[in-house]
């Protein structure tokens, strides 16, 4: 969260869980914070991009205005998955010293609205990410956070496996274009189990989503593989046919 010149509602606030896939991790973005410790030292922790609203700001607006001003990219997959609001959530000392100085304000409690999104990590632009002290981090094994922002991490990634057995949503993770083997190692990481090449591989062709290209690897040891694309104009046609995959 940051202080801005502006009205802002210092008790309602959104938090983003974006997630990228990169080398064959599921990594989650994560942004530096400074704060004194209880012996008034400096010390650095890590927090998920969010932002306390603007008091006449719909949720849904604030949420895609955090993504926007942190990776550069205005039109990414974003879905609401639950709203945190122990009394709680807030209490450590740390926390509640960290939000008065940066906002100038006495808050001792804040319900947060929680978002995941999904984009392709080559798409985000460095120099946002750099401008806000944010960087990459793998999701099975990031760093001290602040507030509870560990425990909407966790929902996050159940909420995102969920949705990715009844949703195509997995292609916002991967470039334009893709084999199927990297869309498996895709779900296998996001689902954290290993997948049947051959059930795998029936079950996604059968979609009438996915486009065959006549492109291949190159430069690869293996035989070449073609390349695939997500065709969403089709899906939005025929996504009441569309029953979800069990793997």
């Amino acid at each position: 969260m940051k202080s801005a010149i502006r009205s802002i509602n210092p008790h309602i606030s959104v938090d983003c869980v974006i997630f990228g896939f990169s080398t064959s991790q599921l990594k989650v973005l994560l942004i530096e914070r400074e704060y004194l410790d209880e012996q008034g030292n400096m010390a650095k922790d890590f927090k998920l991009p969010g932002d306390f609203i603007s008091t006449m700001e719909d949720l849904d607006h604030a949420a895609c205005r955090t993504l926007e001003e942190l990776t550069g990219l205005n039109d990414i997959f974003l879905k609401q998955y639950a709203v945190f609001g122990n009394p709680e959530r807030i209490s450590r000392p740390v926390d509640v010293n960290w939000l008065i100085s940066t906002t100038g304000l006495p808050i001792k409690r804040v319900v947060t609205s929680a978002y995941f999104a999904l984009i392709n990590i080559s798409d985000s632009k460095d120099e946002h990410a750099i401008k806000n002290n944010a960087s990459w981090q793998d999701v099975q094994d990031f760093p001290k956070l602040a507030f509870d922002h560990g425990e909407l991490i966790k929902r996050g990634l159940e909420h995102l496996r969920n949705a990715l057995r009844n949703e195509p949503i997995g292609f916002e993770l991967l470039p334009e274009k893709f084999t199927i083997r990297e869309l498996q190692s895709l779900y296998e990481i996001i689902l954290n189990r290993k997948l049947d090449n051959r059930n795998f591989r029936k079950k996604i062709l059968k979609s009438k989503f996915l486009q065959q290209l006549e492109e291949k690897q190159v430069g690869v040891a293996h035989k070449p593989a073609f390349f695939y694309q997500f065709n969403k104009a089709v899906y939005e046609q025929h996504k009441k046919d569309h029953l979800g995959f069990n793997f």
